[in-house]
């Protein structure tokens, strides 16, 4: 069978900790997740011509993730957020304005490798700018009717809208998010009932294949058209941090469901996944050779 060709498209970033910085964004800590469980993961984003920037590619050539995709500008400099961690080692970010991602720009490279794409996995945290979304929407309508889009919801203090929301969902295949988010997206749609039920009602109202819901430690929910699984999750044997966990658990998500696994197969292996990267410090962990899917 062929390596699916993978990408996340959107922010890349540092996440600035007390004590370090870790390269992350939700797109490229996808993109770095499905190449360590055996896809072929391409990272699509801009960054500055500027330390930061220059680090960037050095860690992901390092963590052997192709840098093909990244665009370097020289007006806008490299983005990073502030993560402060609680007691639980949950994240909460604070970005700045008018960085690099906000000025996404999809270079010829990915222009190429459009059309041989599974799956692109994007979000709304990039679509705060005007032009991060044009270019967004650009690259999704330049790959295949066949290619699995991904919309990871990802809501980030005020950077999100009802009409970017509902743009991205008509656009998806499949929808991500977390339990933080479900009653946000509840309150746009107008849904009620339990959590099975409204990730229904999403799933018939925009013809997804599939919903998922993280619960942090209390495991995921996955509907589809007629059939669920619930899993109560898989207790972490330590909790460094949890950043990059969830996108972790949509990276797992996606090479099961391209394999066309059963939803409890799928579920479990994104909860493993997850877990684990939980127990790691950082976004992007080595990943046992072991989790390959």
């Amino acid at each position: 069978m062929d390596v699916p060709v993978i990408a996340g498209i959107g922010e890349i970033l540092f996440d600035v900790l007390h004590d370090s910085e870790e390269l992350g964004g939700a797109p490229i800590n996808f993109a770095y997740h499905v190449n360590s469980l055996g896809a072929k993961g391409y990272a699509i984003s801009t960054i500055g011509d500027d330390v930061r920037g220059r680090e960037v590619l050095n860690e992901l050539r390092r963590r052997q993730l192709s840098t093909e995709c990244i665009t370097v500008i020289d007006r806008y400099p490299t983005g990073y957020v502030e993560a402060h961690l609680d007691a639980a080692g949950v994240a909460t970010y604070d970005f700045p304005d008018d960085t690099a991602w906000d000025h996404l720009t999809v270079n010829d490279f990915a222009v190429q490798i459009a059309g041989r794409l599974a799956c692109v996995c994007f979000g709304s945290l990039v679509q705060r700018s005007e032009i991060s979304r044009k270019e967004l929407v650009r690259f999704l309508e330049l790959t295949p009717s066949t290619t699995l889009k991904v919309f990871d919801l990802n809501l980030r203090q005020d950077f999100y809208s009802k009409d970017v929301v509902l743009q991205s969902l008509r656009y998806a295949d499949i929808l991500k998010l977390n339990d933080d988010e479900l009653p946000v997206l509840a309150a746009m749609l107008g849904l009620t009932g339990d959590d099975r039920s409204m990730l229904g009602a999403v799933v018939a109202e925009y013809n997804l294949k599939l919903a998922a819901l993280t619960r942090g430690g209390k495991g995921s929910l996955l509907v589809s058209a007629g059939h669920y699984s619930d899993h109560p999750g898989i207790r972490a044997e330590k909790i460094a941090d949890t950043i990059g966990a969830g996108d972790a658990f949509t990276a797992a998500t996606v090479i099961s469901f391209l394999k066309g696994y059963e939803l409890d197969r799928i579920n479990e292996k994104a909860n493993r996944v997850a877990a684990w990267v939980c127990s790691q410090k950082g976004a992007m962990p080595e990943m046992p050779a072991s989790f390959r899917i």
